[in-house]
């Protein structure tokens, strides 16, 4: 039986030891079937204080990942969570006392954080409306958008994920629902429709799909996930945590219904790697271009890319007299770095000057952070050390936040490790450079994104 959407709350952040190894995990179980709820309920006034809710919910997410738990992600207490824990317990061969020791509840986060890393698990912003959604990035690597929402997919289709955003005047959830019932002769296994959502889910073909909807102010907001019955395995605790993430209509001071499109053009960084045309650039600014010019080179063809860590591989073909940047070694990432870049013609009075200047790098939250954060351009510049080696490339994050009221400003300028940048070029097959001039503004050239 295929495991429907649960009604939740936003993901809690995890922190937590790790313990010495991965936990053996039991495989996907038949789903109970859930009560629907509101979306994004808030917890019950009998709840206690916010810390001991917020390790609640990272606790029944956690025990979602593996497969043991099935109900609103909301910080409660309950039977079906006490039952999980248990379950979890009897699967490590301990006590079933429904309570997790320290050295239990690390096993249980490393078992979670482990799926969740193998499928690239993270949190997006819809660029057309603003809406939260959870991706796994490694399964859905091709990504579409315009201005009727977003749509992610596995390179063979087994895996597609659609968000969609529409006016209709006077919808309601119960038409719009039965609309989605009928499209593609889906059957519907099991189905909730209240007032202000709905969820959908069941078989299309040969394949499953889970659909989320909502309404508000003659506004329509659809996530579909639509995989595979050979991937129900994987996607079972994907469909239950992108159910956790999804907020449609985010709240707040940096939440916005319609956010401004993408820029028509946009100015970034790219890395000559190769002496043969291969540049290495953010993915983030060479998405949606209808071409990648190259100042002084001509255009560039986005030939590969890293979702897990924002990176694109882009190539100039017949390209000659380029200077590949040194990436081998092991560059410390520490404070202070050096980054090299291209700021934005409109911050330089049109020049296309290769600056340098210094940033603070500090970890947090699983990331480098940088800090002052470089102005526009410096997206896909390279950062150095104290001692000139290579130690990572620059990422400017786009500053808009979907979430509840209150949710602090991600960090805008984080640094993608040397040994990620290097990992990901190997991998399409460049050959890194291991001797150079030691001048490093040679390999950096402005790209300019063109979109429609």
């Amino acid at each position: 039986m295929k495991l429907p959407f649960v009604t939740t709350a936003l993901l809690a952040a995890l922190t937590g030891s790790a313990a010495a190894q991965t936990p053996q995990v039991r495989p996907a179980q038949p789903a109970q079937k859930p009560v629907a709820q509101t979306p994004h309920a808030a917890p019950k006034a009998a709840a206690t204080n916010p810390k001991e809710q917020a390790e609640r919910l990272a606790l029944q997410s956690d025990l979602a990942w593996v497969s043991l738990y099935n109900g609103a992600i909301n910080g409660e207490a309950g039977e079906r969570l006490t039952a999980a824990v248990k379950a979890f317990q009897k699967d490590q061969g301990a006590k079933e006392t429904g309570t997790l020791s320290p050295q239990e509840r690390a096993a249980l986060a490393l078992a979670a954080k482990t799926l969740q890393d193998g499928v690239g698990w993270r949190i997006v912003n819809d660029p057309a409306s603003g809406a939260r959604i959870g991706l796994p990035s490694k399964l859905v690597p091709t990504f579409l958008s315009d201005a009727t929402g977003s749509k992610w997919s596995s390179t063979t289709g087994s895996i597609q994920i659609a968000f969609a955003r529409r006016k209709e005047t006077s919808a309601t959830t119960a038409t719009v629902a039965d609309r989605e019932r009928k499209l593609n002769a889906r059957k519907t296994d099991y189905s909730a429709v209240r007032p202000d959502f709905f969820v959908l889910s069941g078989s299309q073909g040969l394949k499953k799909f889970d659909i989320r909807g909502q309404i508000r102010n003659d506004e329509v907001r659809v996530l579909t996930i639509l995989y595979d019955q050979a991937t129900e395995g994987t996607m079972i605790p994907v469909t239950v945590a992108m159910s956790s993430a999804f907020v449609p209509f985010p709240a707040g001071p940096q939440a916005q219904t319609a956010p401004p499109p993408r820029k028509k053009v946009e100015y970034s960084t790219g890395l000559v790697v190769s002496a043969d045309g291969a540049i290495v650039a953010d993915r983030a600014a060479t998405d949606g271009c209808m071409t990648i010019a190259v100042v002084g080179h001509g255009n560039a063809t986005r030939i590969a890319d890293d979702p897990a860590h924002d990176l694109a591989l882009l190539r100039i073909y017949g390209a000659n007299g380029l200077t590949p940047l040194v990436l081998a070694g092991s560059g410390a990432v520490g404070s202070p770095l050096t980054i090299t870049g291209i700021a934005d013609p409109r911050d330089q009075g049109g020049s296309n000057a290769v600056t340098q200047s210094r940033v603070t790098a500090t970890p947090a939250g699983g990331e480098t952070v940088l800090s002052p954060e470089p102005g526009p351009g410096f997206s896909g510049a390279a950062a150095f050390d104290s001692k000139g080696a290579f130690a990572g490339l620059v990422r400017l994050k786009a500053a808009m936040v979907a979430g509840p009221a209150g949710t602090p400003l991600p960090p805008l300028a984080v640094l993608v490790p040397a040994d990620a940048v290097r990992a990901f070029l190997t991998a399409k097959g460049v050959t890194l450079t291991t001797s150079a001039p030691a001048e490093a503004k040679a390999a950096a050239l402005r790209l300019i994104c063109v979109r429609k």
